[in-house]
């Protein structure tokens, strides 16, 4: 019993830590962006008086309006395309076993393995043969390309644990295989695919990497890709700086605060049925 509760106080001391150590970084640059512009503040203070016009000052400095458009194309571009070939992909690995599966499969686990950072070379090239540089196809294209193989193996980890008693029920009722996909399939697996929707809209809202390469003009890129250009502009100007970083990070930190519930139910979902 004494064990239990050093076991219990210990693991909420580790999640108290872990908190700490999550949250003062946003706070500090909370406090940051609230102090005068072009002052080098030290430490969490609190400012004498708060500076809240840093926030739409960065806004209009940065140009915000169509940075926000242009993530927002992004995101379209790639998190729909991803989620239909993934799903398609998924349960057809998953749950219709075809043919040659292990080795399709094998090769997506490989994609896992491949950091973006080591293919960014020869990914330049081939986007420059292809006419797409600064555009933001340049964006789109290869990050559905890199997303595939954690997504076909997120939702292989779905259909793969779907009852066969299902589709033989359907089929007997005289639904083909479309039909069982898009009527029984697809609903049953909403919490996977919402759960990996806001997985996708968060890792291609944040993109930094391909965008800075790919695409010169800052107005293409997502919005955190445009930071680069806003800090080279800007970099002297610390609380400037933190409220154009928080405005970048605030709609990923309100898509998960919305959508949290059913992400953890999700993950939830895959453990008990793993």
């Amino acid at each position: 019993m004494i064990v239990g509760r050093r076991e219990a106080w210990t693991g909420r001391l580790f999640l108290i830590l872990l908190m700490v150590v999550t949250v003062v970084p946003f706070v500090s640059l909370f406090l940051t962006a609230l102090h005068p512009s072009g002052s080098y503040p030290a430490g969490l203070s609190w400012p004498s008086q708060p500076q809240w016009g840093n926030f739409a000052k960065a806004f209009q400095a940065a140009h915000m309006s169509d940075l926000l458009a242009s993530s927002v194309l992004i995101v379209l571009g790639v998190v729909p395309i991803s989620l239909l070939i993934a799903t398609m992909a998924g349960f057809a690995i998953g749950h219709l076993r075809m043919t040659g599966r292990r080795v399709v499969f094998l090769l997506f686990v490989f994609g896992l393995t491949l950091p973006f950072e080591g293919i960014i070379t020869p990914l330049y090239y081939q986007i420059r043969d292809m006419g797409l540089l600064n555009t933001r196809w340049a964006i789109i294209l290869p990050l559905i390309g890199l997303f595939m193989p954690f997504a076909v193996f997120w939702m292989r980890a779905h259909f793969i644990n779907v009852p066969a008693e299902i589709s033989e029920a359907a089929r007997i009722d005289g639904a083909n295989t479309w039909q069982q996909f898009w009527r029984i399939h697809v609903p049953l697996a909403a919490p996977a695919i919402s759960s990996l929707a806001i997985l996708l809209f968060l890792w291609t809202w944040n993109q930094f990497l391909l965008t800075i390469v790919l695409v010169d003009d800052p107005a293409k890129r997502t919005m955190a890709g445009a930071l680069g250009a806003f800090q080279g502009q800007w970099g002297t100007d610390i609380p400037l700086l933190c409220a154009g970083s928080l405005l970048v990070l605030a709609p990923t930190l309100i898509i998960f605060l919305i959508f949290q519930r059913r992400f953890v139910s999700a993950l939830l979902q895959g453990s008990l049925k793993g």
